[in-house]
């Protein structure tokens, strides 16, 4: 049925090829007649080739001043910039949102299936994060931003009931689904590229890590943890406003490597002998990178992290889990992962990567739409 549904599908913004995209990307795999909608759109050709060369239907957000490189400073025009798009003319709305794009407006013949990577982070729980990180805990700039965010929440509350059914990213954020719109979530887990990545056993004597240098990510607890293992090397790939900081925190044995191409990453990833993630994500692609390589994780057990790692102690066991976000705690896990690695092998962690395939992912949403729109159709063909 899925390849004659009229489909649109709805994006928050599309600037760059990370997860979100990626989930946009196997929708229109799924549903290749589909219209395409976002809030912007500013993907270079070579990231559109992965939409199918398909261009957004945009909003006025699209055309004001410095949108291509400022368009998150217009987040407070976001939710009536997306209930401008116009998407009448399709059976089925399937958005794609840790913003804006779930307030979509659609009527009462139409199916809305959202697949939510968070509710908007920084105007619930991590509401007071995101003030200290951008300096606005205090003074008029921070009441405004108060403001703003309340004002967005209000907004993001009340759309949620213009969404027929949720799709959650991972356990994890379905249950932050139930206590921020007080809905039920189903949950199937992102689509990762484990096939891209190939099993290398045999280990070299370093560790690894890669994000983007935000604050969240804590990259700087890892960097700073190694320093005071100076035995132990860490190679590290990534780059952003806390680059400054993470290199104040590194000693001999880190190496900085700054920005690099996947082929860089996927190689270092490959052949270390353990990837650490100090970051509490919503589900978290690269820790199964990682393990699709045969490299276990050492990680912060919280958030999708739980849901994506075996730990150590079960069966088949692919990382280990630190409790706390402190240097302290990542040290010590570091030590306990050297003194019982022997249990956590290549095959294992490959195999568990394995449960998060683009194929798996592409053929559960397939069958998900299908079956909510036969229900659809048959609740809407009753006349009372």
């Amino acid at each position: 049925m899925s390849r004659n549904l009229n489909v649109g599908i709805v994006a928050d913004w599309l600037v760059s090829y990370a997860g979100a995209e990626k989930v946009i990307s196997e929708f229109i795999d799924v549903f290749p007649d589909s219209e395409l909608y976002s809030v912007v759109d500013f993907l270079s050709s070579s990231s559109r080739e992965f939409f199918n060369n398909k261009k957004a239907k945009t909003t006025f957000i699209q055309n004001l001043p410095f949108a291509r490189k400022k368009y998150q400073s217009y987040l407070p025009l976001m939710p009536v910039a997306i209930e401008q798009l116009d998407v009448s003319s399709h059976d089925v709305i399937l958005s794609s949102s840790h913003a804006v794009s779930k307030g979509v407006l659609t009527g009462p013949d139409q199916l809305h299936i959202s697949y939510v990577h968070s509710p908007i982070r920084y105007a619930w729980d991590l509401q007071h994060q995101y003030l200290r990180e951008s300096g606005l805990s205090s003074g008029v700039k921070g009441m405004l931003a108060r403001f703003l965010l309340h004002k967005i929440r209000l907004w993001d509350y009340r759309t949620a009931n213009g969404v027929d059914h949720f799709i959650a990213n991972s356990h994890f954020i379905a249950r932050r689904i139930k206590k921020v719109y007080g809905r039920e979530a189903d949950v199937i887990y992102p689509p990762v590229d484990v096939e891209r990545f190939s099993l290398v056993s045999q280990k070299d004597d370093y560790y690894f890590t890669a994000s983007r240098m935000v604050p969240y990510k804590r990259m700087d607890l890892i960097v700073e943890a190694f320093s005071h293992m100076p035995d132990k090397k860490l190679v590290v790939i990534g780059d952003g406003s806390e680059m400054r900081k993470v290199k104040s925190k590194a000693s001999s044995n880190v190496e900085i490597l700054g920005y690099q191409s996947n082929a860089v990453m996927q190689e270092y990833m490959q052949n270390a002998k353990a990837f650490v993630f100090a970051a509490e994500e919503d589900f978290g692609i690269t820790p199964v990178e990682a393990q699709a390589c045969g490299t276990p994780v050492i990680a912060y057990g919280k958030g999708g992290a739980l849901e994506t790692i075996r730990p150590y102690g079960v069966e088949n066991a692919t990382g280990y889990f630190f409790k706390e976000q402190t240097v302290e705690s990542i040290v010590g896990a570091v030590l306990f992962f050297e003194n019982n690695s022997d249990s956590l092998t290549p095959d294992a962690c490959r195999n568990n990567a394995l449960r998060f395939s683009s194929s798996r992912f592409k053929k559960e949403i397939e069958q998900y739409v299908d079956n909510k729109y036969s229900l659809f159709k048959e609740k809407k063909s009753v006349v009372y």
